[in-house]
């Protein structure tokens, strides 16, 4: 009988233990069973150089969403990026969207630049104004092979 209840202790700590792991992977992916009140939006840009799926989406270094696609236009031929905002940001439609780099030699991720028209972006609207990444490397093969001619 002894035997008995150490086995169902132990059956019972392992159950909790896959409960436990499962609730932290979960956690730590940032999973949501309920979908989140969010809008899209979408921008082109000429370079979304090192932009990925999944980027953050940011206002004075406060996320406020994600990317969700990065595609080319093909009757633009310009990276369209579409990107969920929260539900709760109102963006006015002179808003700046800039793909920016998280430290010197970080990720992408778009930062937006708030205007201050009373005109607001619904679910579906485009971002006009955009900036693309800074090319460091076309900075720096310009510097190099620069020749200073009188």
């Amino acid at each position: 009988m002894n035997r008995r209840k150490i086995e169902i202790y132990v059956g019972l700590f392992v159950i909790i233990g896959i409960i436990t792991m499962g609730y932290m992977i979960l956690a730590i992916g940032e999973f949501s069973f309920l979908p989140k009140n969010q809008y899209l939006l979408h921008g082109y840009f000429a370079s979304a150089t090192g932009l990925k799926q999944g980027a953050r989406v940011e206002i004075a270094g406060v996320e406020i969403g994600t990317v969700s696609n990065i595609s080319i236009d093909k009757e633009r031929l310009v990276a369209k990026v579409v990107f969920h905002i929260n539900g709760d940001m109102a963006l006015s439609d002179d808003s700046i969207a800039a793909v920016k780099t998280a430290g010197i030699i970080g990720q992408k991720y778009i930062d937006i630049s708030p205007g201050g028209s009373d005109d607001i972006l619904e679910d579906g609207d485009e971002i006009d104004n955009t900036e693309s990444s800074l090319d460091i490397e076309s900075l720096v093969r310009k510097f190099i092979f620069a020749t200073d001619k009188p």
